[in-house]
């Protein structure tokens, strides 16, 4: 004799529209009266019960788990929509360019509920053969932290992506910087260029190319003080960055720098050249102030800055200008300076660090290796008889 199903067990039925088993269960009502049904369908009966047990699993934990269809894509577009506010547009707009290149493609398909930490170890390990290890901690801090925003609104039970390690990545391209023949022979080219005076300012000050950027004309002083007491030559007073809210990168990195006198002639000359450039571009020209401006006086772009650096650099003897990139104007000075026997704690403050210890670690491949002092003095100490 079958036995009749006790009250609560829900029941089974086919659904010819949808040509599925449908397995229900009642769970009571809600606080409005609202009667609690709980579904589970597939194409046979053991499937329909088992995912209807599987969603009685996830009421008992608690969870209002998201449709079944709700992906990694959804997950992360979720996250890149409402949960990067108060970003600086930059990390913005990279956020978002390597989310929709690196993680949408290869994971977005997947079922967020599905996503398994064997999933995100493969990924990260296909990517680890083409991105260096910070681009790799990049995209997988990404994924974390949207499926993290997932699971907070109740669309996953866990968080996966947290199990899983970042691999070694491909070792970046390391800096490098000019000698003195090529650093000469880069000046002298890039004269009648549009960056002739960035290159030349870049190379013989150290500043970041974020700060060159953002350096304007009410910063810079071609004449000095004279009059002040002491004398002040001419100089550029580093105190803003392209960086959100427009402060430097430390607060150390605000400085104020004395021009070399080419640097003074460059930046003559780029006043006269964005004169001319106002005129021409009429009303369309837009006035920021800037010293560094596009031929309408909009404010430049990293992308910009690097694209006019190379075509700069395209004609001048014994470069690759596609292997250069601005920021190695900055290696180059600390290069050149440390060529020339001046002290890291003088070189530190020029470049804008807050110690001695930051410009060796960033810059160790520029300073010179050899520190002759402890050797010049045990020579004098020890000398022997015969003089040597």
């Amino acid at each position: 004799m079958t036995l009749r199903r006790s009250r609560g067990d829900g029941g089974l039925h086919w659904d010819e529209k949808r040509q599925r088993w449908i397995a229900t269960a009642n769970l009571g009502f809600d606080p409005s009266g609202k009667r609690i049904v709980k579904r589970g369908s597939g194409k046979t009966k053991t499937e329909a019960k088992n995912k209807l047990k599987e969603v009685l699993r996830d009421h008992e934990d608690g969870l209002a788990i998201a449709p079944t269809n709700y992906t990694v894509k959804d997950a992360v577009n979720d996250w890149l929509a409402y949960g990067l506010a108060g970003l600086d547009p930059s990390t913005l707009a990279t956020t978002t360019l390597l989310s929709e290149k690196h993680v949408i493609p290869s994971l977005g398909a997947r079922k967020l509920r599905d996503l398994s930490a064997e999933d995100v170890d493969r990924w990260l390990a296909t990517k680890a053969k083409t991105l260096s290890t910070r681009t790799l901690q990049s995209i997988h801090s990404y994924l974390n932290r949207a499926v993290k925003r997932a699971m907070a609104r109740d669309k996953v039970k866990r968080n996966v992506v947290e199990l899983c390690s970042v691999p070694q990545g491909r070792a970046g391209r390391p800096s490098k910087a000019l000698t003195f023949a090529q650093a000469d022979a880069v000046l002298r080219g890039a004269e009648g260029t549009s960056m002739h005076a960035y290159i030349v300012l870049a190379l013989l000050t150290g500043a970041r190319t974020e700060e060159l950027r953002a350096l304007t004309w009410d910063h810079v002083f071609l004449k000095g003080k004279p009059d002040a007491e002491p004398p002040q030559p001419p100089h550029i007073a580093v105190w803003r960055s392209v960086r959100k809210g427009g402060d430097t990168k430390t607060r150390k990195s605000r400085r104020t720098l004395a021009l070399p006198a080419r640097c003074v002639d460059a930046l003559w000359q780029q006043f006269e050249d964005q004169g001319w450039d106002r005129l021409a571009a009429d009303e369309k020209w837009e006035e920021h102030g800037l010293v560094f401006s596009s031929a309408v006086g909009k404010p430049l772009d990293a992308a910009n800055v690097r694209r006019a650096f190379r075509q700069a650099l395209k004609d001048v003897d014994g470069i690759d200008a596609d292997e250069w990139t601005p920021r190695e104007l900055r290696h180059s000075f600390v290069s050149l300076l440390s060529d020339r026997g001046v002290p890291l704690e003088v070189i530190s403050r020029l470049v804008g660090h807050s110690g001695t210890a930051v410009t060796e670690e960033v810059y160790r491949k520029q300073i010179r290796p050899v520190i002759q002092t402890g050797a010049v003095v045990m020579d004098s100490i020890f000398t022997d008889p015969a003089g040597h």
